[in-house]
């Protein structure tokens, strides 16, 4: 068998550059000083010549926040919480890293390792620190607070004009220092940002090729905390450009969220973007202040749009796929994307920490094989729907040539066959054949990371691994999708399935004699027995429950006997086909229905025509009816339609006036409890 080095363990923080931040803290406090970093000075070496062309450097300083904010108020690290918002873009055309810094706001859990618990009041010593990660290690970034003011304005991230709040300018100014300089941040790869504040994987999706449900492909990763960034082709000049559609050329935005609208017309698929630069938004329809937003009687209006200039802006799908090239979705897991499926999934990781040197290269594999190659064996143990193998590389920086931009290493994935696994060590060149290369997959290549995910059929691969030019040191990560039993709901959408179809017509008879009692009524137990074994498919146990089928025989009973007759079933069961083509309607390809789509399923269910709720009452019913996802089952929302109906028809029913109605408490009471 190929030669397989032993996974990755766990590691210590690394000091970069030997910076010891207690240390330094502790000694900056006993001697009274304020810490100076001589790791990365308040020197021009430290920006780049190149970023200050055509300046007066006369006039550069280095400031602490302390000097800066003298007359107004006192300097925060963190004022009232972190947020997007806090970000505002300077001169360097880093909008790459603060788009994926954007995003990370939205995600706490990465978002708290990164930032620390740190600030200006509680023993100040102008020492601040960040963690980045790299290469399967976390590294802690030591930074003093001077930051360069060119006449007396920042030359970088700072702080929008209503706080004085500067965790945004203290963590560029780190990761400059990551990177070697400001200069270094002048243009990047948004996937290179977006693993080094997360250590996760990303996952592209190219938007003119899909044909997934984009709406509820971000929901979903928004709910599985996914950094979700994307970004605008580059322009005839090769600069960022502002176009006149408000939008700016060769830019990096992050989509913040995703909504069905109603508008004037019918239903709007909307993505929501922000811009770093804070005052640069898209113009066209539903943008702020379009006439879209000032027609639409949507209730949910005045909780998503804010007529801000914060950089934050609406636009309709189909506008959002024509202006930008493809959308980055970063998680600690790979993100299945192929065919709308956005579930997690389970997966198991293999990580192997490496360096290989020139000499062969896979290509090589038609005239003998590679000979200085690293050779790395993994197992499919049964296939799985959609992408099961993710291949990602992580490249130590230090190893690469700072204008060297072709990605250093090249690799392939073979499947070995049963006649070559009994080598031990490596597989031999008569091994490397164009009919074993399983390659065929969707690359995301950056600067410093390359990723591909692949479809494998069941059976024994190794990856084989070479470089171009120089030795390369590098983190090798193999993603492995399993077949998931884990039945929480948190690790997959859909573990009971509605199924694709219905019998419908002359069968509907036999089905319902087939559940029912002696051949003439259906009670509750017999009408769960036909819900789970009829309309799903799946996991036993995760379908509708026995309490859940006593409520719709009490919704549906009008003989009031607690039993279902053949007539009560028809109009039952047609119910049923229209809940079936609205949640596969609502939740398209994924297998997942949010909670923030009932008001859509409302619209789309025929039996519903002429009945209107609240956004106040909608916000009731995803709590009632949703998990602690926000996810709606199939059994959820049929219990949710057929009681709105219900209950809507049960109003009209004992109101007088159309306005109130009076009950006595013996109908009140069997109103409420039985139904």
């Amino acid at each position: 068998m190929a030669h397989n080095q032993e996974p990755l363990s766990k590691t210590p923080i690394i000091k970069f550059k030997g910076q010891d931040f207690n240390y330094l803290w502790n000694l900056c406090l006993s001697r009274g000083l304020l810490f100076e970093d001589e790791a990365f000075p308040a020197e021009i070496s430290s920006i780049g010549l190149e970023m200050l062309k055509g300046k007066d450097l006369s006039n550069l300083r280095w400031k602490r926040p302390k000097d800066l904010s003298r007359g107004k108020s006192e300097p925060h690290f963190i004022l009232e919480g972190v947020s997007r918002f806090d970000i505002k873009q300077g001169c360097a055309g880093d909008c790459w890293f603060l788009t994926a810094l954007g995003s990370l706001t939205q995600s706490k859990k990465h978002l708290q390792k990164i930032l620390r618990n740190q600030s200006f009041s509680q023993q100040y010593a102008g020492i601040f620190r960040f963690w980045f990660w790299q290469c399967g290690q976390w590294v802690e970034v030591v930074v003093d607070d001077r930051l360069p003011v060119l006449n007396n304005e920042y030359l970088f991230v700072h702080p929008c004009s209503n706080n004085q709040e500067f965790w945004p300018c203290l963590l560029e100014k780190a990761y400059a220092k990551f990177r070697g300089s400001y200069l270094h941040l002048h243009y990047g790869y948004l996937p290179d940002a977006l693993v080094d504040l997360t250590g996760g994987v990303v996952t592209t999706m190219d938007l003119h090729s899909s044909s997934s449900d984009l709406v509820m492909m971000v929901k979903t990763a928004a709910q599985e905390e996914s950094l979700m960034t994307c970004a605008t082709p580059v322009s005839p000049t090769g600069i960022a450009t502002r176009m006149e559609n408000g939008l700016v050329s060769q830019h990096a935005y992050t989509v913040t969220g995703a909504e069905t609208i109603q508008s004037r017309t019918g239903w709007e698929d909307l993505i929501r973007l922000w811009n770093p630069w804070g005052n640069t938004e898209w113009r066209g329809r539903w943008g702020d202040g379009s006439p879209e937003w000032q027609e639409t009687r949507d209730p949910r209006k005045s909780q998503l749009y804010k007529n801000k200039e914060d950089g934050e802006f609406w636009m309709p799908c189909r506008d959002f796929q024509d202006n930008f090239f493809c959308l980055y979705v970063c998680n600690q897991y790979p993100v299945s994307l192929d065919h709308g499926n956005t579930s997690l999934g389970t997966w198991s990781e293999m990580m192997f920490k490496s360096r290989v040197i020139p000499g062969g290269t896979t290509d090589d594999y038609d005239i003998g094989g590679p000979q200085s190659d690293t050779q790395y064996i993994f197992s499919v143990p049964e296939i799985t729907e959609g992408n099961n193998v993710t291949v990602s590389f992580n490249i130590m920086p230090q190893t690469l040539k700072a204008n060297d931009g072709k990605f250093p290493l090249n690799f392939h994935v073979f499947k070995v066959d049963s006649q070559f696994q009994h080598f031990q060590e490596r597989l031999p060149p008569t091994f490397f054949s164009q009919f074993r290369n399983a390659d065929k997959g969707i690359v995301t290549r950056s600067k410093y990371n390359l990723t591909k995910c692949f479809t494998l059929s069941p059976g024994t691969y190794v990856v084989v691994v070479s470089a171009y030019k120089e030795a390369v040191e590098f983190l090798l990560r193999i993603f492995l999708k399993m077949p998931n039993t884990d039945r929480n709901p948190g690790s997959n959408f859909n573990l009971k399935a509605l199924k694709a179809s219905l019998p419908e017509n002359a069968s509907q008879q036999s089905i319902f004699y087939r559940y029912a009692q002696q051949g003439l009524n259906m009670d509750a137990t017999g009408l769960q027995n036909l819900l789970n074994q009829e309309l799903l498919r799946g996991i036993p146990g995760d379908g509708f429950s026995l309490d859940e089928a006593r409520s719709i025989v009490a919704l549906m009973d009008l003989q009031v006997n607690g039993q279902l007759d053949p007539e009560e079933f028809s109009r039952l069961w047609s119910r049923l086909l229209c809940c079936q083509r609205v949640y596969l309607n609502t939740q398209g390809n994924s297998a997942v229905f949010l909670s923030s789509d009932l008001w859509k399923a409302i619209k789309s269910t025929d039996f519903l025509a002429g009945i209107s709720v609240s956004g106040d009452l909608l916000d009731l019913m995803a709590l009632r009816y949703s998990d602690s996802t926000g996810r709606v089952s199939f059994p959820s929302l049929v219990c949710f339609l057929i009681r709105l109906e219900a209950m809507a028809k049960a109003f009209q029913h004992l109101s007088k006036d159309g306005q109130g109605l009076y009950l006595t408490k013996m109908e009140w009471m069997n109103l409420v409890m039985y139904s």
